[in-house]
């Protein structure tokens, strides 16, 4: 019997690599279970207004897209609060932080993957590490923010047109998805559409014109069925961002764009992924870097267009150019893993970066590790609302509701309570907006739940005074009650 011939050297290496691959996965969703359970999070004011309005939806009302102060609706993300409505208000909105959280595992995993395929494994790592380390990054998972399945989603897609270059349908449809929860999608899906379209068979570019077309049409007709108005979304973040003074103006775009990409993924990752940039510009093939450079390029026009359009502008807006960044970054930290063993240039290319490996990690030391934010976020959230949600099912409260509606400071916390009590808009209310003669008044206390709850862009501090006609109630660690009827 002749013996088996042993496997090819390259074929056992693959195998390696994705054994390695899966169990790093699987260590990472672990751990994210293990975060989900040890320390519970809450969705954020965005992202409690689509488990509310989804719940609308399910009740046969209308989504109330026109309360005070309300945030762009996200197609996607109503369909997904609608869902989560089902299992009951005591669940949805942790199920949705827990999706988050396995969105989260994704992008880290396309990361991964995209740096990977763009610029080999060891620079995909590093990329991968720069995502996973990021406080910001972290936080909008556990708090559900719409950014991060939106990421992941717009990673993977990412990932897919490198790596399989010959299914750009498959690509559109993820970037259809991306765009029902963030307009960012719009653009990148209709540059790889041009970049692709003349490839394809007359009836496919009539489906890829189509899958492009599909998020703003979606969009569109969620607010024209919704309010009347195709356009809602736009006009609606446009007033908003007036009333909150959040337009900085055309002059201060660039300052903004340094400094919210700093804190998306902080400043020695930013600088190390336009090292890499340079560097992957001189030293790599085209086509490996057409995907990562487009995710940098549009996102950074998107958050252009929208400061000259006059939108708001926040550092979430800048997540698809940090993520191309952190590609970049990865290359420019391991990217001479790809260059020939022993050649010079491998060799001081591997100094370099380790040099700046080095004062990247005493900087960032010295400006405070994201661990100790994350922590502080967790611990604040989980505690914050405990407090809330047990100020608001006292006795007395439930009482007081009946003469008069649930009052805060700020819009800040109106989503939460609307969700956690099952509210109309008309029941809860924001004192910047109207100061009711009757009902439950809560403020907060200590001063990071005053800074978070008890102010807000576009409000008067004065709301934050107790209005002497009511009485004081009970009160928790972060939470005070006062009420009249």
């Amino acid at each position: 019997m002749t013996a088996a011939a042993p496997a090819a050297p390259g074929t056992a290496r693959s195998a390696s690599s994705q054994r390695l691959e899966w169990a790093a996965v699987g260590a990472l969703a672990a751990g994210a279970f293990v975060l989900f359970v040890t320390s519970p999070t809450y969705p954020t004011y965005d992202s409690y207004y689509s488990l509310v309005w989804g719940r609308e939806l399910l009740d046969g009302l209308t989504p109330s897209f026109t309360a005070y102060q309300a945030p762009t609706e996200h197609p996607l993300y109503l369909a997904l609060g609608a869902l989560l409505t089902l299992l009951g208000g005591d669940s949805a909105d942790r199920m949705l932080v827990a999706l988050a959280l396995a969105a989260f595992v994704a992008l880290v995993w396309g990361t991964y993957r995209l740096g990977a395929a763009a610029f080999g494994a060891w620079p995909g790592v590093a990329a991968a590490g720069f995502v996973l380390t990021s406080g910001s990054l972290v936080i909008y998972a556990v708090r559900a923010y719409v950014d991060t399945p939106f990421l992941a989603i717009v990673v993977w897609a990412a990932a897919l047109a490198v790596r399989r270059p010959g299914r750009p349908l498959a690509v559109l449809a993820l970037l259809a998805l991306a765009g029902m929860l963030r307009p960012e999608a719009w653009l990148l899906a209709g540059l790889y559409a041009l970049w692709r379209l003349r490839g394809l068979a007359p009836r496919e570019r009539v489906l890829a014109c189509a899958l492009v077309a599909a998020g703003p049409l979606v969009w569109a007709l969620t607010d024209l069925a919704v309010t009347g108005d195709p356009l809602f979304s736009l006009h609606a973040t446009g007033d908003l961002a007036s009333e909150l003074g959040r337009t900085g103006g055309v002059s201060g775009l660039p300052a903004q764009f340094v400094a919210f990409l700093s804190e998306a993924i902080r400043l020695p990752v930013a600088i190390a992924g336009a090292i890499g940039l340079v560097l992957a510009v001189r030293l790599r093939a085209r086509d490996g870097l057409v995907v990562p450079l487009a995710l940098v390029g549009a996102g950074a026009l998107t958050f252009l267009a929208t400061g000259i359009a006059g939108l708001a502008i926040v550092p979430r807006y800048l997540t698809v150019p940090a993520l191309g960044l952190c590609l970049f970054a990865g290359y420019a930290l391991l990217g001479f893993t790809t260059l020939e063993r022993g050649s010079r240039a491998r060799r001081r290319w591997a100094a370099a970066a380790g040099a700046g490996a080095v004062v990247g990690a005493a900087v960032l030391v010295v400006i405070a590790p994201s661990v100790g934010r994350v922590t502080r976020e967790l611990r604040f959230t989980r505690d914050t609302h405990r407090d809330f949600v047990a100020l608001l099912r006292t006795p007395q409260a439930r009482a007081s509701l009946a003469c008069g509606p649930l009052q805060f400071p700020t819009r800040r916390l109106v989503p939460d309570a609307r969700w956690v009590l099952h509210l109309r808009p008309a029941r809860v209310v924001a004192r910047s907006q109207r100061q009711p003669a009757y009902g439950v008044a809560l403020y907060p206390l200590g001063v990071r739940a005053v800074r978070r709850f008890g102010f807000a862009d576009g409000a008067k501090a004065i709301t934050m005074v107790p209005d002497p006609r009511y009485a004081r109630a009970d009160r928790e660690r972060y939470f005070v009650a006062y009420v009249r009827c």
